[in-house]
């Protein structure tokens, strides 16, 4: 091998300024990573003022005597002992269930049997447009609404009236558990739609192909629903009932606008509860009491379901 050869093989030094340039590199790198975490403060302390210290504070007011004016009196456990024990809350609870089990059922089967019957229609976008609307309504709104309609000579009466059905003068909303299952139903009005629109984009998600298959097979109807569709339609069958049941536990604008809770507490909710106890009736230790045991058991139930889902065998 020649002197050239060897010359052209050996590498020259690095230029002392090329050097020079990885350690600032280096060391702008750990700077940076040292800083990154102070970007997150503003959001973390913005976090901390508008959840975590509201939820301590109302945790600590639980268990205090608290009009609001007054500095809060440590009481222990006596707003708990007199919530389980009172039978107007007792009641709220059943109420509140009762809007669970209404709230997954009826919105949640009505959203299925849209979605299933319009996707693939020719008009299908406009077949579902009018479940969709009601959703843009607020709550309020649809208790406005549906209370003309179930009065006792309201829209309802006068058509069950029209067509020679009992029922034209009937209070509907005048005793409960009907009252409640009533509301339930104008619920429903509102969000089968929106639950509709969630089940089309899980339809949307299923691949054609196995469907082409399927229907080649002689699979129609209810046979391609119950095996072919409804299994690809459970991640996004678990969202829509973890949602229904987070908004049922905290139903509150519709009863309220409906029947303020009546006649007396037959209609009320857990949310309704709290807030006369704490904004009606001035007593923030109770109406703490019930917040933070409606929180426990939003929370408590989103995680069972949740585990549940996940630990299913699919």
């Amino acid at each position: 091998m020649g002197q050239a050869e060897v010359t052209s093989t050996i590498q020259p030094p690095a230029p002392a300024k090329q050097r020079a340039g990885a350690a600032p590199a280096s060391t702008s790198a750990r700077t940076g990573a040292r800083v990154a975490p102070l970007f997150g403060v503003p959001a973390v302390a913005v976090v901390a003022l508008l959840l975590y210290l509201p939820f301590l504070w109302t945790t600590y007011v639980s268990f205090t005597d608290y009009d609001g004016l007054a500095s809060p009196v440590w009481s222990g456990l006596a707003n708990y002992q007199a919530m389980f024990s009172d039978p107007d809350l007792v009641g709220a609870l059943v109420n509140t269930l009762l809007w669970v089990v209404g709230m997954v059922s009826l919105p949640v089967v009505l959203g299925l049997l849209v979605a299933v019957l319009t996707y693939g229609h020719k008009w299908g976008t406009w077949l579902r447009l009018p479940f969709l609307l009601p959703y843009a309504i607020s709550g309020v709104a649809v208790g406005v609404i549906w209370g003309f309609v179930l009065q006792p000579d309201g829209a309802l009466g006068q058509a069950l009236g029209f067509f020679g059905l009992p029922g034209e003068h009937t209070g509907w909303l005048q005793a409960g558990p009907g009252n409640t299952l009533m509301m339930i139903v104008a619920v429903t009005w509102q969000a089968a739609g929106v639950n509709a629109l969630l089940f089309v984009v899980g339809l949307q998600s299923i691949p054609a192909e196995p469907l082409e298959a399927a229907r080649l097979d002689g699979a129609e109807g209810l046979r391609l629903f119950s095996h072919h569709l409804w299994p690809q339609l459970r991640p996004i069958t678990t969202v829509v009932i973890g949602l229904s049941i987070v908004g049922s536990l905290k139903t509150f604008d519709v009863v309220w606008v409906m029947t303020q809770g009546g006649p007396g507490t037959s209609s009320e909710t857990l949310a309704l509860s709290m807030y006369k106890e704490t904004f009606v009736l001035n007593d923030y230790g109770q109406g703490s009491a019930i917040a933070l045991f409606l929180s426990l058991v939003t929370f408590a139930a989103s995680i069972l379901y949740l585990r549940y889902q996940l630990g299913e065998p699919k």
